[in-house]
């Protein structure tokens, strides 16, 4: 689109200035934390509040980075991408191919499990066993969901190969895996065992959760637009299948702007710190309804799609529906 076109190139100093801010501020409440833990380990507790915020940017830095978006030069997106998915226990080459494969798909009926939540269709739910069912249901309950599922992803599932990978990708994964053992055991032999996971483990924990929890809203809502590819439409996909979560400025901040991400999804090439710019600046985005930081909550319910009425409902919505047909 001409509209988001001049939006598209990135600006090599602020990127650079986001890498302070981002990445240095967060390599600074490490050694900050560290040093906390010889007054109190609830002053430790509380630093990484903002430790997983700085965290949380810098996988957001990472992110654009495997869009290209980031630097001008395709190298220097490459390295600060792969330096920066070890700060975020993420392979940068495989993740990023997922969600490649996640923004050419995203809404598509015909297309789901590759970098997204899985989701159900009610028809597809109703035919699953008894067994399945429960095991569906545990995968899409938000304690599993954001309490156990994000550290299992970035600590153990982004550790293991898929079997559509390639040997080049295999090769990056394990070197990946390599140099994360080698940075984590240098840490371990510095500051000792103990101290190493009283830091990394809370910082992680709250910075997966949130993670987690800003790409479930971004397509989990209740009238968030999927269809089969007959009728998928990149644009109206971009637009209708991703959500713009409206956040409080300090929460937009650390968390580099995505929750405008219907425009990110209009246009990967957009750098984040633009995004909020390309939105304020264009009447067209004034039209899309928000998600705001409370009536995301409602998603949580939100289970299975349901093709009938085009709009994704809860496991009692499902019954009630069901329910009426058989009194009707």
């Amino acid at each position: 689109m001409e509209i988001i076109s001049r939006y598209n190139k990135p600006d090599n100093l602020k990127s650079w200035w986001q890498i302070i801010n981002s990445v240095v501020a967060y390599l600074l409440m490490w050694a900050l934390m560290i040093w906390s833990l010889n007054i109190s380990y609830w002053l430790t507790l509380a630093l990484s509040i903002p430790a997983a915020g700085f965290l949380v940017r810098t996988f957001i830095i990472f992110h654009d980075c495997g869009h290209g978006s980031f630097f001008s030069s395709k190298r220097m997106n490459t390295i600060i991408g792969v330096i920066t998915g070890l700060l975020v226990f993420t392979p940068y080459h495989r993740w990023h191919r997922d969600h490649h494969i996640h923004h050419q798909t995203v809404g598509n009926l015909d297309k789901r499990g590759i970098g997204d939540v899985m989701t159900l269709t009610v028809e597809e739910y109703q035919k699953k066993s008894r067994w399945q069912r429960f095991v569906y249901r545990l995968y899409r309950n938000p304690v599993f969901l954001l309490g156990v599922a994000p550290m299992l992803l970035f600590v153990v599932l982004n550790r293991l190969p898929k079997k559509y990978m390639s040997v080049k990708e295999h090769v990056y994964l394990q070197l990946t895996n390599l140099a994360l053992v080698m940075i984590v055991a240098a840490m371990v032999i510095t500051i000792g065992w103990k101290a190493y996971l009283m830091i990394q483990l809370p910082v992680l924990y709250i910075a997966t959760v949130h993670g987690v929890w800003l790409f479930y809203v971004q397509h989990q809502y209740r009238h968030v637009k999927w269809s089969d590819s007959s009728s998928w439409d990149y644009k109206t996909m971009a637009l209708d299948g991703s959500s713009f979560f409206r956040l409080p400025a300090v929460l937009n901040w650390f968390t580099g702007n995505i929750g405008y991400h219907h425009i990110h999804h209009l246009s990967p090439l957009i750098p984040n710190y633009k995004l909020k710019k390309c939105n304020d600046e264009n009447p067209l985005f004034g039209q899309v309804k928000p998600v705001t930081f409370w009536s995301a909550f409602n998603s949580l319910m939100l289970r299975l799609w349901d093709e009938k009425r085009g709009m994704l409902i809860s496991f009692r919505e499902m019954r009630q529906g069901r329910e009426q047909v058989i009194t009707g």
